[in-house]
């Protein structure tokens, strides 16, 4: 009993270092393979610093994996995004889109938050049998009247989605996943290991490229 008890504890520890998780993974089931050889990569958020660094990091695994990608703060103008767009606008860069040759766009944002709390528990405390009410109490009498107790914190939800805009297929889904993301305030931390998930999942669901790629 005491070993599942640090089992789970050194599991949720393990994710508790981790800045994003895989939540939700879905590919279209009428597509086996896709592949794309020039893509559009979208960081939508108000945080420009964030927005270039997320783009670039993209941007560069693409290339690793010699597939063609170009950030959306290169080819949006500096206006585009200061103002809400119509359905005809979207439609109009589209079709540039394909023009220059692009068949697909890579589109991430965040898509809600809500707050979590945690106890602040040492890991070797788990381990440590509570033979009766008393000493299990006095170990945890502090849940009453300390608010330090536990550890507030946000988790934001985004979402990376794929979409082909090749001819005939305009928008159309190919893969989307969900990722909570625990670390908000240490972007540049959570950005790497954010990309870093969106590549492999993309791998392993032989989308644009595959695991088999580089090594």
């Amino acid at each position: 009993m005491k070993k599942t008890i640090l089992l789970l504890t050194v599991v949720s520890f393990l994710w508790s270092c981790s800045s994003a998780k895989l939540v939700s993974n879905w590919k279209d089931p009428d597509t086996v393979l896709f592949h794309a050889y020039k893509v559009l990569i979208v960081g939508m958020t108000e945080n420009e610093s964030a927005r270039e660094d997320f783009e670039t990091k993209v941007q560069n695994e693409f290339k690793k994996r010699n597939v063609e990608a170009v950030r959306s703060i290169d080819l949006f103008d500096i206006n585009f995004t200061t103002a809400e767009r119509s359905e005809k606008q979207l439609n109009e860069v589209e079709e540039q889109l394909l023009d220059k040759d692009f068949d697909a766009i890579l589109f991430t944002k965040i898509i809600g938050s809500e707050n979590k709390k945690t106890l602040r528990t040492k890991l070797a405390d788990t381990d440590r049998f509570l033979n009766t009410f008393s000493d299990d109490y006095l170990s945890h009498q502090a849940i009453f009247y300390e608010g330090s107790y536990y550890d507030n914190y946000t988790v934001f939800h985004a979402e990376t989605a794929l979409y082909c805009i090749c001819v005939g297929k305009e928008r159309e889904t190919i893969w989307k996943a969900g990722i909570a993301i625990t670390e908000p305030q240490n972007f540049k931390k959570t950005i790497n290991t954010y990309v870093k998930l969106i590549i492999e999942t993309m791998e392993e669901q032989d989308i644009i490229f595959y695991s088999l790629d580089i090594n």
